[in-house]
């Protein structure tokens, strides 16, 4: 018992050695960066490659569009990254996403919302919105073979909408992990409820990179019509009065029917295998 302490205290003092080593040559910069890959497959540096259940990494780029949630037209107009690796079930054949290692799987990308909410007392002032990921990175299903050829559904994306400006706080969301606003994405002819009509979208044009190892569809248009969008929480120091307002200036909760989603972009994919292969 006593030899176990002396040692269990020499690996502490040890330890705190090395940690301090660690930090001096953070100090001086002398520290190696994390490897990258190279080339094109740098594009996959936050797919964890060393999950042995990814199969897959992919990157989906949304730099144009817009979301329609209740009375506000959102435009997209700062690029919105979806990245991570993907994992397929033996059974189903069902992919899933893999958290990407960065922490963010879906970007959150601020989009401003034309108008604000001016009109409204004390909420006047532009006004943000950010698509967030509501659940985890899992609960993304991706399927790669709708998307190339319009048909079913390519991306089952649940989010929560985040509201920004100074008098709603950082608590103002539409939508939650607990009941997210689940976007059934489609590069084909959309079914939606009335009053909406039926949107098309696009599988874009698929080429290759780097010899055929990085498969890109570019020109993809994503969209969807026919989810709900419920009414906002959490925002303003006093909520129960603050969410209202906003739910008044939004025009939510807005029924299936009344809200669309547009994501135009690119989507890149290549083998985990591969992104290892050109990791110095």
């Amino acid at each position: 018992m006593q030899t176990f302490v002396k040692g269990a205290r020499l690996g502490k003092y040890t330890l705190a050695a090395v940690i301090s080593g660690v930090a001096s040559l953070v100090a001086l910069g002398t520290v190696p960066a994390l490897a990258t890959p190279t080339g094109g497959f740098a594009a996959f540096a936050n797919c964890p490659v060393n999950n042995p259940a990814v199969i897959d990494c992919t990157v989906a780029t949304t730099s144009s569009g817009e979301f329609v949630v209740g009375n506000k037209t959102v435009p997209i107009k700062h690029t919105i990254t979806l990245q991570g690796g993907l994992t397929v079930n033996p059974e189903t054949g069902v992919v899933t996403f893999v958290e990407a290692t960065n922490g963010e799987t879906l970007s959150k990308t601020p989009q401003t919302v034309p108008g604000g909410l001016v009109g409204i007392e004390g909420l006047g002032g532009e006004v943000t919105a950010t698509s967030e990921l509501a659940g985890p990175a899992s609960s993304i299903v991706l399927n790669t073979e709708s998307l190339l050829t319009g048909t079913g559904t390519a991306l089952s994306l649940p989010v929560k909408l985040k509201l920004g400006n100074p008098f709603l706080g950082n608590h103002c969301y539409g939508g939650s992990n607990a009941h997210p606003i689940v976007l059934n994405l489609t590069t084909g002819t959309t079914s939606p409820p009335k009053p909406n009509k039926p949107i098309s979208g696009s599988p874009g044009t698929t080429t290759t990179e780097e010899e055929g190892e990085i498969i890109v569809a570019s020109g993809t248009s994503l969209v969807n019509n026919s989810f709900a969008a419920p009414g906002v929480e959490g925002c303003g120091l006093v909520p129960f009065l603050v969410d209202p307002l906003v739910d008044l200036g939004f025009g939510v909760p807005a029924g299936a029917g009344h809200n669309t989603a547009i994501l135009d972009g690119t989507l890149k994919l290549t083998s985990a295998e591969a992104v290892r292969a050109h990791t110095p």
